[in-house]
């Protein structure tokens, strides 16, 4: 926005300054991330750019490590275990977080701040407690070094975000539409699913991508519960940090960044979606 010809040169000079302090924070929180990318195209097995790349030399630059990735069975193997845990995970915490939201919405609802309150409290809660407890009480009943025990540990994580979400969208929810379906002779099922889910699907969604990037992120409590097969990326990545510095930590990261952008976006088109159909903004 172009400064007013009726502003004073105080004003004219803290609307320049305050555009430089926002992107030297801006430059401070994605520079970290941005290097990585081509750090991960060095030829050389260093985590530091080398003459040839600061030189733009061709020969400094290198598909190898996205080729040791792609061609490790270990890489691959975890990867594939830290997506099927992230989508499961992320399945079961969207339907149980939307059913927990639409019961807490309800007026009538007793106890509703309590509920509230222990639903979110994984969020609040620091995650080395959260990983004893739930080590603790899944190694009493045998799930502890198993997928399923870390698919339930990551519902734990993630419905939170989901009952979030979701209990924002209903905020503005017309529960006329609600009486409406079923004066025209509308069932419960058909009204939930052809009147209320459409209208809170933007949330839903909302909540199911950061449930599943809790997930996908997740390393405390993974350490805690997994065994030798089912290793995710992010404990492989932790491990190999510590001992074995490759480069092909970095391709995965790249890769990580370019999927974190694709979530971004995908929420973004989300939230200008749930801007159109409440009224918000222009179509």
């Amino acid at each position: 926005m172009a400064v007013p010809t009726y502003a004073t040169t105080a004003e004219r000079v803290w609307h320049y300054a305050f555009r430089i302090i926002c992107g030297l924070i801006f430059f401070f929180l994605i520079a970290p991330i941005v290097v990585i990318i081509p750090l991960s195209f060095n030829a050389e097995p260093y985590f530091t750019f080398t003459r040839e790349m600061l030189s733009f030399n061709p020969e400094g630059y290198s598909l190898r490590w996205y080729e040791n990735l792609l061609g490790s069975q270990e890489w691959m193997q975890s990867i594939a275990n830290s997506f099927f845990i992230a989508i499961s995970s992320t399945i079961i915490a969207t339907a149980l977080g939307t059913v927990a939201a639409l019961g807490l919405n309800r007026p009538n609802m007793p106890a509703r701040a309590l509920i509230t309150a222990i639903l979110i409290s994984p969020m609040i809660v620091p995650l080395i407690i959260t990983a004893a407890a739930l080590f603790s009480f899944f190694a009493r009943v045998g799930l502890s070094n198993t997928y399923f025990g870390i698919i339930l540990s990551h519902v734990v994580l993630g419905t939170p975000f989901v009952v979030l979400t979701v209990t924002a969208s209903l905020a503005g929810f017309n529960q006329t539409l609600i009486r409406a379906s079923q004066s025209l002779g509308a069932n419960q099922a058909r009204t939930f699913f052809k009147v209320i889910l459409p209208l809170l699907l933007p949330g839903v969604i909302s909540g199911a991508l950061f449930a599943f990037v809790t997930s996908l992120d997740e390393v405390v409590i993974v350490n805690f519960m997994a065994g030798p097969t089912q290793t995710p990326m992010t404990v492989r990545m932790f491990s190999g940090l510590r001992e074995e510095i490759s480069p092909t930590i970095l391709a995965l990261a790249s890769l990580l960044v370019a999927l974190s952008i694709l979530l971004l976006a995908t929420l973004e088109m989300i939230r200008r979606r749930n801007e159109r159909m409440r009224g918000m903004s222009p179509g």
